[in-house]
C-alpha cells in the first residue's frame, strides 16, 4: 500500500474515531476506574465480539454493560444463568394461540443490542448452547424459522472465579466463540472512595445517548478498513502457532505445561482486535504494540492447560508473557 493511501486512511479514520472519547467519558461519568474493562467493551463493540468477564461480585461488570447500551441508545437485556433456566428462557419459544389456532412466536431476551448472560456458569450447558447459534450466527431458529439479532449484537457474559460449587464450566466450543476474556480488578483506594462517597450522597449520574447504533454498525465497517501489513499478519500467526507448537519457537519447557493451543478463530479475534485497538487510539494501521496490547485478553481463555501445569501453578497469562517474549517481533 503507498504511503499517500495510508496517509488518506490515517485522516479518515482519525475523523471517525472521534466519538469514542466522547463514548469513553459518557461511560466514565457512571464507572468509576475500571479503565480495562471500558476499553475492551469498546474493543469488543467495535470488532463485532462478544466478552467474558471474570471478576468478583460488585466491580461494575454489569454496570458497565447497561452504561454502555444507554450511551449508544440500544436496547439491552439482562439474563441471570440458574440451575433451572431452560433455553425457551434465553432464546423464545412458539406459544399456541387458540383465538387465532395458530403458534405465534414469542422472542426471548436475547433479541437485543446488549444482552448480558449474568454468572454463564451457574446454568447447565443446555442453556448456554442456546447462545452458541446467537452468538456466533447472530440469528435464533425458533420452530422452522430463522430470526436475524439486531445490530449491533453484542454478549457481555460474567462468572466468578471463586464459587465454583453448583456450577457448569463453559466448555471449550462455547469459550473459544467470546472474542476476549477480561479479568476484573478490585478499584484503587482512590476510586473506591469516590464510589463510596457518590453511593452516600445517592445521586447517580445517567449517561446520555451520545452515538447511536447506526454509527457502531458503520464504524465496524471503517475498523475493518484499518491497514494490516503482511509482517504483523505473520506477526499474528507466529504468536498463535506458538502457543501450539512451542517447540519450534524455543519453548521448549511450555511443550508439558500446553495440553491445546488456540483455535484459527484466535488469529482472527487477535487481528480484529488489534485493528479495533488501533482505531480506538486513532490510528489508520496496526503496530504490533496493538497486537501485543490485546493478546492476554485474546488468548488467555483459548489455552488448554495441562495438569502438571496446574501442579505447578502455572498460568496462562505466564504461557502468554512467554510466548510474546519469544516471538519476533517485525
Amino acid at each position: 500500500m503507498e504511503s499517500v493511501n495510508i496517509k488518506e486512511l490515517n485522516d479518515r479514520i482519525q475523523k471517525e474515531s472521534g466519538f469514542v472519547d466522547i463514548l469513553s467519558l459518557e461511560m466514565g461519568k457512571v464507572i468509576v476506574g475500571q479503565k480495562q474493562l471500558v476499553e475492551n467493551l469498546m474493543i469488543a463493540l467495535l470488532a463485532d465480539g462478544h466478552i467474558l468477564l471474570e471478576g468478583m461480585p460488585g466491580l461494575a461488570k454489569t454496570l458497565a454493560i447497561s452504561t454502555l447500551s444507554k450511551a449508544v441508545g440500544g436496547k439491552f437485556s439482562r439474563i441471570q444463568f440458574t440451575p433451572d433456566l431452560l433455553p425457551a428462557d434465553v432464546t423464545g419459544t412458539l406459544i399456541y394461540s387458540q383465538k387465532k389456532e395458530e403458534f405465534e412466536v414469542h422472542k426471548g431476551p436475547i433479541f437485543a443490542n446488549f444482552v448480558l448472560a449474568d454468572e454463564i456458569n451457574r446454568a447447565p450447558a443446555k442453556v448456554q448452547s442456546a447462545l452458541l447459534e446467537a452468538m456466533q450466527e447472530r440469528q435464533v431458529t425458533l420452530g422452522d424459522q430463522t430470526y436475524r439479532l439486531p445490530e449491533p449484537f453484542l454478549v457481555m457474559a460474567t462468572q466468578n472465579p471463586v464459587e465454583q460449587e453448583g456450577t457448569y464450566p463453559l466448555p471449550e466450543a462455547q469459550v473459544d466463540r467470546f472474542m476476549l476474556k477480561c479479568i476484573v480488578d478490585y478499584p484503587k483506594k482512590e476510586e473506591e472512595k469516590l464510589i463510596v462517597r457518590m453511593n452516600n450522597s445517592g445521586e447517580f449520574p445517567t449517561p446520555s445517548v451520545v452515538v447511536s447504533p447506526e454509527d457502531i454498525v458503520r464504524a465496524r465497517k471503517i475498523v475493518r478498513e484499518v491497514y494490516m501489513d503482511e509482517k504483523i499478519e505473520r506477526y499474528i500467526v507466529d504468536i498463535v502457532y506458538a502457543t501450539r507448537t512451542p517447540g519450534e519457537y524455543g519453548l521448549k519447557e511450555l511443550e508439558s505445561l500446553i495440553g491445546f493451543g488456540a483455535s484459527p478463530r484466535a488469529s482472527i479475534s487477535l487481528s480484529l482486535a488489534a485493528k479495533a485497538y488501533a482505531f480506538i487510539k486513532r490510528r489508520g494501521y496496526v503496530i504490533p504494540e496493538d497486537v501485543r496490547a490485546v493478546c492476554y485478553e485474546v488468548l488467555r481463555h483459548r489455552i488448554g492447560l495441562t495438569y502438571e501445569a496446574e501442579a505447578e501453578n502455572v498460568s496462562t497469562e505466564q504461557i502468554i508473557e512467554k510466548v510474546i517474549n519469544a516471538v519476533i517481533v517485525p
